[in-house]
């Protein structure tokens, strides 16, 4: 479907069409700077919505709009660009923004506070529940932003790389910030632990083990010499404590010390 100014995503413009119901911001506009290849294209729009994210705009594809190349790379992100919106020039884009962000890696003469996409992505968040609508600004993929792109906007964002090899692709920095959206979205925990369909074993649980071991090891002469055997029990059961053992580690157990002793009773 071919994409005109007036066709918007969440979030869209305002006053672009008289009598238009325009919803509250609700993520920022990712806006691909007259971006080279459409396989380029999709790849940013897959990378967008693996974040949450659907708002694009594009300014004056080198190829033309719409690219098939854009729709085959997208891979299941097609809405990304059905919902894309044309835009001639940067101002015309940048219309209705409140605060943009222009990615870059590269020095620049120009005095701006420059963010990572971390700070940038939680600043964007503030603003936008604020009623703000903010832009975050990607240059085409030879040569990134010119400093005419970024003085228009209102700070930089720049990713942490290898100075010797700064460039990252148009999709990878694309995700890398999507990311950082994401992760201003939401409350992950930076680990945790995949039980598999299983619980953690209860102390009631981890004390019919102890006991199981201390009788199975006891019938087996573990516990020698005497006089060491009550240490040896407590050395034993201060194990069982410091194990992070699940309800199904429990039942194995039992079942090894159980089949180790049919096997012991066939001698």
């Amino acid at each position: 479907m071919p994409m005109t100014q007036a066709k918007l995503g969440n979030g869209g413009a305002r006053g672009y069409e008289a009598g238009m119901t325009v919803r509250p911001p609700s993520q920022p506009a990712f806006i691909l700077v007259r971006p080279q290849m459409g396989e380029n294209i999709g790849a940013a729009a897959r990378a967008m919505l693996n974040f949450g994210l659907d708002h694009m705009r594009i300014v004056a594809p080198r190829d033309g709009w719409p690219n098939p190349a854009a729709v085959a790379m997208a891979s299941g992100a097609g809405r990304v660009l059905d919902n894309a919106r044309l835009s001639p020039d940067l101002p015309n884009a940048l219309a209705d923004c409140d605060f943009v962000f222009a990615t870059t890696a590269r020095g620049r003469d120009l005095a701006k506070e420059v963010h990572t996409p971390e700070s940038a992505m939680q600043m964007a968040a503030e603003r936008i529940a604020r009623g703000e609508r903010i832009g975050v600004l990607f240059g085409p993929e030879r040569a990134g932003l010119e400093n005419d792109d970024i003085a228009r906007a209102n700070a930089i964002i720049s990713v942490p790389v290898n100075r010797d090899f700064p460039s990252l692709n148009l999709a990878q920095c694309v995700l890398l910030t999507g990311y950082e959206w994401m992760r201003s979205q939401t409350s992950t925990a930076p680990a945790h632990m995949e039980l598999a369909g299983t619980v953690w074993a209860d102390n009631s649980e981890i004390e019919h083990l102890a006991r199981h071991f201390e009788e199975r090891l006891e019938t087996a002469g573990f516990f020698f010499p005497d006089h060491k055997a009550a240490s040896m029990k407590i050395n034993l059961r201060n194990m069982w404590s410091r194990l992070p053992l699940t309800r199904a580690d429990v039942q194995a157990f039992h079942g090894m010390l159980r089949q180790m002793v049919r096997w012991a009773a066939r001698d």
